[in-house]
């Protein structure tokens, strides 16, 4: 709002021949400096730096660790919207807590789920009828959420829609490639071995597009409970099946993994703990981990290990 406030003002004293030259010059727009766009979690903020390029400046309302599904706006936090040219957010009920605030924002700026125009045929359905918003698990899925964010930075900034496609195009290219890498070091572990136990059920587009058999001990979000019932649910598959790992979340509380472990030790089955995977949040920025390619093959690579 700030911004377009500053164009107003400027171009309110701007006389008339002199308003027309510069609404004809392309360097207008450059002058006021890169576009300011607040994402939600850190998989966003990446990819909207990868396909904005210089274009942009970036911040990210969610770190490393934390849960969107739990997330409550700060004041700060609404500064921040408040202050964007543009808010990107993934959408699908990911943020539930912060749907109020998108909507009031959606009217003075744009607000652009990144996950909008996904064919709903490719979506998952979760047990209570909501499509699954952990989209960014299937690679090709991201890719899609790819091309919505550079529609999204071209109908607010054309003036640099050229840069914004070839940069979108090496961004997809990359990802193209992760998605082999996925595919290839993934079906190295034997059909057997391929089940993945963790927290909570948000690998399911991971299950779906690389073969594997997901199993969470909650539900889509973090939000729902688990019980006892449950913990012996897992507890059955893993010695049942002899799977000898299982994994914890980066954003997501240890304890009910540990108590599959230790559920599963009672029973004279010795399961050990895969390594922490990242879910809901990427790494601390400035890592590998911290980006989202980076955070991917980390997944990829912690899975393997641990299951091969």
């Amino acid at each position: 709002m700030k911004r377009w406030l500053r164009i107003l003002v400027s171009v309110s004293f701007i006389p008339p021949l002199l308003f027309v030259s510069a609404c004809g010059s392309s360097s207008a727009g450059k002058a006021m400096g890169p576009l300011q766009v607040t994402t939600t979690t850190g998989m966003i903020a990446d990819l909207v730096e990868n396909v904005g390029g210089k274009h942009v400046q970036v911040t990210g309302l969610m770190g490393p660790g934390v849960d969107p599904h739990l997330y409550k706006a700060s004041q700060g936090d609404i500064e921040k919207l408040d202050e964007a040219d543009v808010i990107f957010y993934n959408g699908l009920h990911l943020e539930g807590k912060m749907t109020d605030i998108f909507t009031k924002m959606a009217h003075s700026k744009p607000v652009i789920p990144v996950a909008e125009k996904i064919d709903e045929k490719l979506l998952l359905e979760t047990a209570d009828g909501q499509n699954d918003p952990h989209i960014w698990f299937d690679v090709q899925l991201w890719m899609k959420a790819t091309e919505r964010v550079k529609e999204g930075l071209i109908e607010i900034d054309p003036a640099h829609k050229k840069d914004y496609e070839q940069q979108a195009a090496a961004y997809l290219k990359k990802l193209a490639e992760l998605d082999q890498y996925a595919k290839q070091q993934l079906n190295t572990i034997p059909k057997e071995r391929r089940v993945l136990v963790t927290a909570h059920d948000a690998f399911s587009y991971f299950g779906r597009a690389y073969e594997i058999e997901v199993v969470g001990l909650q539900g889509i979000s973090t939000a729902s409970e688990y019980g006892l019932k449950d913990v012996q649910r897992i507890v059955n598959l893993l010695t049942e099946r002899k799977i000898k790992a299982v994994f914890v979340e980066s954003s997501v509380s240890k304890r009910p993994i540990e108590a599959v472990v230790q559920g599963a030790k009672k029973k004279n089955h010795e399961v050990t703990i895969g390594g922490t995977l990242f879910s809901d949040a990427m790494g601390e920025k400035g890592t590998e981990e911290g980006t989202y390619i980076g955070m991917v093959r980390h997944n990829i690579d912690t899975i393997v290990k641990a299951l091969k």
